[in-house]
Order: structure tokens, then C-alpha cells, then sequence
């Protein structure tokens, strides 16, 4: 059994996610203590017990630990099987985090899989919806499976309420690809979600964007949400390249003016044009699993967050393959999985 400090890189829920969807894919058993050491609550809470629950039906496992609060958790896999399942956090939770905890197993299962995932969809501590389907599932697909996700229901923090569903089609086994440059830029544009908030928000917030991005007017739009639970705002900027699509996205929050919101993606769409890499700083710890169960594989990003840096050290533990990151020209990263020698 796999001994894992949960204290250990990033601290928080994402050690335990990728150990289980490591898991579930080597049937290797594991056992994780200190859970979510560095975070205020520390502990099981209610969207990573419900990682855990995932990772266990999809997987038939044998779990010890999975209650709310628990800091400590063993986790022994059996078989991964294919099938329909409903997955429901019950909070504000990010739902796309727990679809990304057991969507690994999946690609590569039985047979197809249909997924109904409920819970937060726009989460400011998760990928939202958006991302998940123009960003990460595309590159998932130039791996072989076939990975469709559609939305119901948005689902915005701290009501949450959202759901969309999920079908995969999977291969027999993932191909790995190389992501050194994005291409020429194809379309652009930036979405501002409103939730049961007044219109002027959404209003200041697009007009401040076109000033600070120089984007023409038909590039921005405004979504009245009319069926999610609660009130939410959440700016979405798309960039679709040749070779990749980024999706940048600040939240609204309570008390936080428009304007800041704005300044934020307007920020942080500019850092990502500018550094030139094709792969942003949250995807780059997301692509690093599925490119290590194809053994192979790379890309270029413009830093290594503590995410990803996590994700790099916690990988061989399972694999064996070792995550090796190339400083470049421009303060840019080459991340290159390899494969290690059997002695």
C-alpha cells in the first residue's frame, strides 16, 4: 500500500483526487493521512468525500476513513467497470473536480460510460463548466476517447445547484501528443455570466473589459442565467488558437466591485497572450495525468504552479514514468513525461 502525506505540495484536496484516480487506473492501494493539512477546515469535506464515493463505485473499492471531516482514508481498488452513475456533492462543491477524479478510469474502461454530475458547476476554487469543455476535454480527445459533457444547470457558489451530464466513449489505450505552440489565433471572445443579480453589473463589467483589452464590441456578450438556485457572476474569456482553446475566468464575489473583477480577467487574459505558451497555468496540472497514463507526451507552459508541481511529484509514485520539466527561452517551462527504466 502506497504510503501519502497529505500535508505534502499543495496540501489540500488535490493529492487525494489524483491519488485516487491513480489508483482506480494501476489498481495500486493507497492510504493518505494528514487530509487537507494546509487548509482552514482541514479534513474530508463534502465535495472530496464525494470524490472518494465516485472513485469507490467506479472502482468496487474497499474504503476506510470516508466520512466528513476524516483525515486519514485507505482506498483499495478492484476492478474498474464501465457503466451509468449519478454523482450528487449536495453543496456549492465543485462537481467538474469530482468528473476529473474518476474520469482517468474511464477512458480506458470496458465499455461507454453516462455520468450525472450535480453540484457546483462555476466554482472560484475549480475549473468551471466552460473550461472543462472547450480547455482540457479536446485535448483529452486528440488522446483517442471521445468525451461529452453538457450542461443543464449552472450551478454558482455558494448556492451550487448545477448539473450537467457526461458520456465517454473510451479506447483501449490513450495516445500521448507534444503541445509546444498554439498556432495562429482563430476567434476570441469573452462571455459575462449574471445569476439574479441586476444587468448593470454585467453591463459595467464588459465595458470596462473592451476599454482595457481593446476587443471590438461583438467580441463581448452578457447571459442572463434564469435557472440556477442562487446568484452568480462569472467572466469567461475564450481563446481559441489553432492547436489549443484557453478559457481565463474571474468570479464575482460579495463585495467586490465589477471593476475589479473586470481588471482581474483582463489581467490575466493579457499574461497568457503575452508569455506565448500554448498551455495556461491551471491546465498545465490537469494535462499531466492523462499524458502519464499514455507513458508519453509533453507540453509548454509558462510556470509551474504548486498544483502542478504536486501533480509532478505524486505521479511516479504510481507510474513509472517521471515528470521532467525543461526551463526555456522566455521563462517558459518544457514539461515532458517520460518513461523510466525497468532495472
Amino acid at each position: 500500500m502506497i504510503s501519502i502525506d497529505g500535508s505534502e505540495g499543495e496540501g489540500g484536496g488535490q493529492v487525494l483526487r489524483t491519488a485516487l484516480a491513480l489508483s482506480l487506473v494501476t489498481g495500486k492501494a493507497f492510504q493518505v493521512v494528514n487530509v487537507r493539512a494546509r487548509r482552514a477546515r482541514p479534513g474530508l469535506m463534502r465535495q472530496h468525500l464525494t470524490a472518494v464515493q465516485a472513485a469507490a463505485e467506479v472502482g468496487h473499492a474497499r474504503v476506510v476513513g470516508d466520512t466528513v471531516g476524516s483525515r486519514e482514508l485507505s482506498f483499495e481498488p478492484g476492478p474498474v467497470t464501465s457503466g451509468e452513475w449519478t454523482f450528487s456533492v449536495g453543496t456549492a462543491g465543485s462537481a467538474t473536480l469530482v468528473l476529473q477524479t474518476i474520469l482517468p478510469a474511464l477512458l480506458t474502461a470496458d465499455g461507454p460510460s453516462k455520468l450525472l454530475m450535480e453540484g457546483g458547476t462555476h466554482n472560484p476554487l475549480a475549473p468551471p463548466f466552460e473550461f472543462l469543455t472547450d480547455a482540457f476535454l479536446p485535448l483529452v480527445g486528440r488522446m483517442g476517447p471521445c468525451v461529452e459533457a453538457t450542461l443543464q444547470t449552472r450551478g454558482f457558489y455558494p448556492a451550487g445547484g448545477g448539473r450537467f451530464s457526461v458520456v465517454v466513449q473510451p479506447v483501449r489505450a490513450l495516445q500521448p501528443f507534444f503541445l509546444r505552440g498554439r498556432g495562429n489565433l482563430v476567434k476570441r471572445g469573452i462571455t459575462v455570466l449574471v445569476s439574479q443579480l441586476p444587468r448593470h453589473v454585467a453591463e459595467r463589467e464588459t465595458q470596462l473589459l473592451r476599454e482595457l483589452l481593446g476587443w471590438e464590441e461583438h467580441e463581448l456578450r452578457i447571459e442572463s442565467v434564469r435557472n440556477s438556485p442562487g446568484p452568480g457572476n462569472v467572466l469567461l474569456a475564450r481563446l481559441e488558437y489553432e492547436n489549443v482553446t484557453e478559457v481565463v475566468c474571474a468570479f464575482g464575489e460579495k463585495g467586490v466591485r465589477a471593476e475589479v473583477v473586470a481588471e482581474k480577467l483582463a489581467s490575466d487574459v493579457r499574461a497568457y497572450v503575452d508569455a506565448g505558451a500554448p498551455v495556461g497555468e491551471h491546465l498545465a496540472d490537469q494535462l499531466m495525468l492523462p499524458l502519464a497514463l499514455a507513458g508519453g507526451g509533453g507540453f509548454r507552459t509558462r510556470t509551474l504552479t504548486m498544483h502542478a508541481k504536486t501533480q509532478a511529484e505524486l505521479i511516479p509514485r504510481f507510474l513509472d514514468v517521471r515528470v521532467k520539466t525543461t526551463p526555456v527561452e522566455g521563462g517558459l517551462v518544457d514539461v515532458e513525461v517520460v518513461r523510466c527504466e525497468v532495472r
